[in-house]
């Protein structure tokens, strides 16, 4: 799972041209993306050539092979980040999300000073890489059993936002906070955007999480919260509550096509990330079927809106 920097620079340095970073995808591309969550035995070449080969305009950045602080991983350290930019461009992919793990909740000072500190790092490498976004956390009072947060506990939220939102906004970077944890309901979500008061700051709809957890239909969300949606993430579920298990896209009970449409209804511009929870969920199937398949599912899907 470890990669050290030869071997990186060796993988990389094969497919890597010397031209500008891509900010736009090729006109043809499909505007999906997908999750490096899902695939944490590949190396960075072998996730560029797959998206590539199978048609996607971008990848969320979510740790490379076991290394969740990415700007760690030596595919991001400074002497080897042009050789990165280069191949991505090669590959005519762009870096959707730079996912972090920071938690704008935490309450205990020490904590919260490394979350922020590691929250900066991940905006400075967004910026490098010319990502648009770096994904935070509110925090759940019970990570099992999500709940409505409490006064305390959303003001953290957002002072937070509004903080890491001040930092990014002089790197170009906007940070989304996900629908994940005690903060899966619109009108909490809605409540803590519009009091972090940043235009450096928007939301990460994670579809599955309102849907599941907040029972939400899609139009509620995408209707309430529609001013901040930057950025998506899509997955299918089989079953309900704690028993609900990932399966492939489009042959479980979560209105997945239904959430792309209110997207699109909404006016919604950004990419359609799919996530596979391969990281936490090592039995799911492996991820040249997942992400394969879901190409798959969105080729057929945008091929039916231009029949």
């Amino acid at each position: 799972m470890k990669t050290t920097r030869r071997s990186f620079l060796g993988a990389l340095t094969a497919g890597a041209v010397c031209s500008a970073f891509a900010w736009e995808p090729p006109a043809q591309q499909l505007p999906i993306a997908f999750s490096t969550l899902g695939c944490p035995a590949w190396d960075f070449a072998k996730i560029l050539d797959f998206a590539a080969a199978n048609g996607f305009a971008a990848i969320e950045l979510r740790g490379l092979q076991g290394n969740l602080d990415l700007p760690s991983h030596p595919a991001f350290t400074p002497d080897h980040l042009k050789q990165t930019k280069r191949a991505i461009s090669a590959h005519k992919l762009r870096i959707a999300c730079v996912s972090s793990s920071s938690e704008m909740g935490e309450s205990d000072p020490e904590k919260r000073a490394k979350g922020f500190a590691d929250g900066r790092r991940f905006i400075d490498l967004a910026q490098t890489l010319q990502a648009p976004y770096v994904r935070v956390f509110g925090k759940s009072s019970d990570s099992e059993h999500p709940t409505t947060p409490s006064a305390d506990l959303k003001k953290l939220v957002m002072a937070g936002l509004h903080e890491l939102g001040t930092y990014a906004s002089s790197r170009n970077v906007t940070v989304l906070l996900e629908s994940h944890d005690d903060f899966t309901s619109a009108a909490v979500l809605k409540e803590v955007l519009e009091r972090a008061d940043s235009p450096h700051v928007g939301l990460l709809w994670d579809a599955f999480h309102t849907f599941a957890t907040s029972n939400e239909s899609p139009e509620v969300t995408v209707n309430t919260l529609k001013p901040w949606i930057r950025h998506t993430h899509l997955k299918d579920a089989v079953g309900g509550g704690p028993n609900r298990k990932y399966v492939l896209t489009g042959r479980g009970n979560i209105p997945v096509r239904r959430q792309i449409e209110v997207l699109q209804q909404a006016g919604y511009k950004g990419y359609y990330c799919f996530e596979w929870e391969k990281v936490w969920h090592p039995e799911l199937d492996d991820p040249e079927i997942a992400i394969a398949d879901y190409a798959r599912f969105m080729r057929e899907y945008f091929a039916e809106l231009k029949s």
